[in-house]
């Protein structure tokens, strides 16, 4: 049974088209991320999803009961938002019992979901206080307090983490996931990191001007991006892209051949594609005493890592190289990179050529 369906949806604002043909499905305990730039359109999806909004077309379904045109109040659902909104005058049990109070639910219940989430949440010496008393992470610890008292069939996030600093953001994330794991409860998380959506999501929804580009785990959406704007957005630093020509079977760029394996080869065949668009992510690329030459421009350690930018035949390439780099700008150097860890997209239509 499928925790949320969403089918054939559509949103247009006026003249404007926000969201197109999106198809979405989630299975019970999942943990859905709807992930893009601004203004892709994930936010108004998840209104949507949430009862906030309505589709211009398609439906939504929620444990397989229609729920396109039900009220946000009766989809048994929660939404933890990126302003907290919590209530200013009310006490942290208060806020976290304001949803269960307004169902009309028996006072010993409110007391024994206040205190299985402050527990759950390690926020019991806070049940007194305010909002105004709070830090940053706190205040969204009890939002996703209020939420998980009610325990409903489906959680909503909305940029949850944005407001935290980043060290807070990554304390934050982990708590999410493992309160996931706890409680399993079917999830959808938006936001706009790729780091959140790689380390919390079981499948992620890449989303580009109101499409969803690709809905898969996050192996995949690394390893195998279906498209040229998923292997760019999904990676940090983004994926070098050439652009190579075909000849004959080869793939070359100016004077240069492009490697590939026997399998990329015959993808290539079966394609029309005349223009190619060959990728490799930096932490594919490595110094060697054998490959492309290249001079350093601009070298980034970032403590673990060192980002090298390379000038070469083919461009400007970055390398994602261990720590503490024995060279500097301008020294001259070979880079090469596994074939295998190449990835080809069809230069007009930017989809992957398998």
């Amino acid at each position: 049974m499928s925790a949320l369906s969403v089918r054939n949806v559509r949103k247009v604002f006026g003249k404007t088209t926000v969201l197109e043909d999106i198809n979405l499905e989630a299975e019970s305990g999942q943990f859905i991320i709807l992930v893009g730039a601004s203004g892709c359109g994930k936010s108004t999806l998840l209104n949507m999803i949430a009862g906030l909004d309505v589709p211009t077309s398609g439906t939504i379904h929620i444990a397989d009961r229609d729920v396109t045109h039900v009220p946000s109040k009766d989809r048994d659902i929660a939404m933890v938002f990126q302003s907290y909104a919590l209530y200013p005058t009310m006490s942290v049990a208060q806020n976290i019992a304001f949803g269960l109070e307004m169902r009309k639910v028996p006072l010993r219940d409110r007391e024994k979901a206040i205190s299985r989430v402050a527990k759950m949440l390690q926020i019991e010496h806070l049940l007194d206080r305010k909002p105004a008393q709070l830090s940053g992470g706190q205040r969204q610890r009890v939002a996703m307090g209020r939420a998980l008292a009610r325990d409903p069939k489906l959680f909503l996030f909305d940029e949850p983490l944005s407001n935290l600093d980043a060290k807070l953001r990554v304390e934050m994330r982990a708590e999410i996931k493992l309160l996931h794991q706890r409680t399993q409860t079917t999830t959808v998380y938006v936001t706009h990191d790729q780091v959140e959506a790689m380390t919390l999501g079981d499948r992620i929804a890449v989303m580009r001007a109101g499409r969803i580009e690709q809905f898969d785990p996050p192996e995949a959406i690394y390893n195998q991006p279906a498209t040229r704007f998923v292997a760019d957005f999904i990676g940090s630093p983004a994926m070098n892209f050439i652009t190579g020509e075909r000849r004959g079977d080869a793939l070359v760029s100016g004077d240069v051949a492009l490697t590939m394996t026997e399998a990329q080869s015959a993808a290539l065949r079966g394609s029309d594609a005349p223009k190619v668009l060959y990728g490799v992510r930096p932490e594919a690329v490595s110094f060697s005493t054998h490959g492309l030459p290249g001079s350093i421009k601009m070298i980034e350690p970032t403590g673990p890592d060192t980002y090298v930018l390379v000038n070469t035949a083919l461009g400007t390439l970055t390398a994602r190289v261990p720590g503490n780099l024995a060279r500097r700008a301008g020294d001259h150097v070979l880079v090469t990179w596994p074939s295998v860890q190449a990835h080809l997209f069809d230069a007009v239509s930017e989809r992957r050529i398998a």
